[in-house]
């Protein structure tokens, strides 16, 4: 059941809430662990290591300094850990999975995926499934927050602090390298930077007029043509709260929990998943642990799982 030529998984948990406003995303890699996430992937004959959770400072102590920057400085830190956690992994042969924390820690973990297959001459795809399109920066941005921000960071759009954490000095991503997934709630400067920023999108009204396999077919035959391996970035919030209440920014109107098994199964499919990420899960606002059981089942999906 094992990826194609992956057959050990390094997890890494980043308990990090200091993307956002709303507080809990902090304890999300705990609540992944307690719903069973090990002893899954061992069901499916992956040797699992568990690197622990990255160092991640309480709010409370950090200097006012940062506050006033939304945690800027220390989100930098976090991404270069991250960077080079991941980055290390890929080395070992493991395929790092990422348990977040809110997106901010997107910046590190793709970062490091990037800077690991520029080394071998391969070009990475990432796969951002996300009711938002986290292409604000400090300009655009209602609120300020980093959470925000992530995609636009990587692309070269932000505050320098963060946008620069690789180690060329150059953006981590081209536009051509990036597909999202399940857009359905973009504030209104952010519209235009969506527009103009050349990254290939699908909303949810795509989805629901091509349906998630003409979708995902489209997507998985376009990308295979010009990377040779992907990086998954899963918000949580991309699925409808129906299935997945325990988030901080729930959107109605999202992914059903079979188009979101079933996008996944045909990303493992490809046998092309190097790495990814599922964040945004907030324990708070969760109902009976059935966002966090939900994410360790989608997590399955990607890493092979099948019905049969």
């Amino acid at each position: 059941m094992t990826l194609n030529n992956i057959k050990n998984i390094d997890v890494f948990g980043v308990p990090s809430d200091l993307g956002a406003n709303i507080r809990g995303t902090n304890i999300g890699p705990a609540a992944i662990r307690i719903a069973g996430l090990k002893r899954r992937l061992l069901d499916l004959d992956y040797t699992v290591v568990d690197q622990g959770d990255i160092l991640v400072p309480v709010r409370e102590s950090v200097s006012a300094a940062d506050v006033e920057k939304k945690y800027l400085l220390s989100i930098r830190d976090i991404c270069k850990t991250l960077s080079t956690k991941v980055f290390e992994s890929h080395q070992r042969g493991s395929l790092p999975l990422i348990l977040g924390g809110d997106h901010s820690i997107a910046v590190g973990s793709i970062d490091g995926a990037v800077r690991y297959h520029k080394s071998n001459n391969e070009k990475l795809g990432v796969i951002w499934v996300d009711a938002h399109a986290d292409l604000n920066n400090p300009t655009s941005s209602p609120s300020g927050n980093i959470h925000g921000m992530p995609l636009a960071l990587l692309l070269g759009d932000g505050s320098k602090e963060l946008s620069d954490i690789s180690e060329s000095g150059q953006p981590s991503l081209k536009p051509d390298q990036v597909t999202i997934i399940g857009l359905r709630n973009i504030d209104g400067k952010e519209k235009e930077l969506l527009k103009k920023s050349g990254v290939n999108y699908y909303t949810m009204r795509a989805i629901d007029e091509k349906g998630m396999y003409t979708m995902m077919t489209e997507i998985i035959s376009e990308m295979s043509k010009k990377v040779s391996a992907i990086h998954l970035s899963f918000d949580i919030d991309g699925i409808d709260p129906q299935f997945a209440p325990g988030v901080s920014t729930p959107v109605s109107g999202g992914i059903s929990y079979r188009e979101a098994h079933l996008a996944l199964e045909m990303i493992a499919d490809t046998n092309l998943l190097r790495s990814a990420e599922f964040v945004e899960l907030n324990p708070i606002k969760d109902q009976a642990q059935k966002t966090a059981e939900l994410t360790v089942e989608l997590i399955q999906s990607a890493l092979g799982k099948s019905i049969v």
